[in-house]
């Protein structure tokens, strides 16, 4: 039993390893496209902000999307994420602000600024894009991020292509993306696990 037992651990170990190696292969794969091309709107995936200042992470994100938008992809910019305990204003509320300052008309900016991780802000997003008619969109955020954003994007009834920014930190810095990549496979597992809340 005991031998059974420890083979049985081995066969799961080894398929574990498997599954993530072919999983991270597709993290970098489909980080290393870029799919623009016309579509109803354009989703920024929040991250950090200071005071209304946004991060080296999601000015990079926000610069790619905006240069998107100036580019005639999409008539729609959506930025999104809440805020952090203690944080006087959301990510959203940066974002915006950061691409109101750059010359992207207010009336063309729509936000989410309730979401705390990219599920619950892909959620509030797709309910606000069906409610307006809106189903294509090109999702902007880091390399390794743009796997789940894409998997949770089509989940909730969103026909989306991914426009990864180059220029994240994330991205550039070969020990910051190696543990981005640890962390969406963590992330991607515990999606997978609970089986997504589609919309369809």
């Amino acid at each position: 039993m005991a031998r059974d037992l420890a083979r049985l651990a081995l066969v799961g170990l080894l398929l574990a390893v498997v599954a993530g190696g072919y999983t991270a292969v597709r993290i970098w794969q489909q980080g290393a496209l870029d799919e623009r091309r016309p579509v109803e709107a354009i989703i920024v995936m929040g991250a950090a902000q200071y005071n209304g200042v946004p991060s080296p992470v999601y000015q990079a994100r926000l610069d790619h999307a905006i240069a998107l938008f100036r580019d005639g992809v999409a008539p729609m910019l959506v930025v999104t994420g809440g805020k952090a305990e203690g944080d006087r204003t959301t990510e959203a509320a940066a974002g915006r602000a950061y691409a109101i300052g750059r010359g992207v008309p207010d009336a063309a900016i729509l936000f989410e600024d309730r979401g705390r991780t990219t599920r619950e802000s892909l959620a509030a997003v797709g309910a606000l894009l069906r409610a307006a008619g809106v189903s294509t969109v090109v999702v902007v955020s880091d390399r390794t991020h743009m796997l789940r954003s894409l998997r949770i994007a089509t989940d909730e009834a969103l026909t989306a292509w991914g426009s990864p920014s180059a220029t994240s930190p994330t991205d550039v810095d070969p020990v910051r993306r190696l543990d981005a990549t640890v962390r969406e496979l963590a992330a991607l597992a515990v999606y997978f696990i609970e089986g997504g809340r589609p919309h369809r």
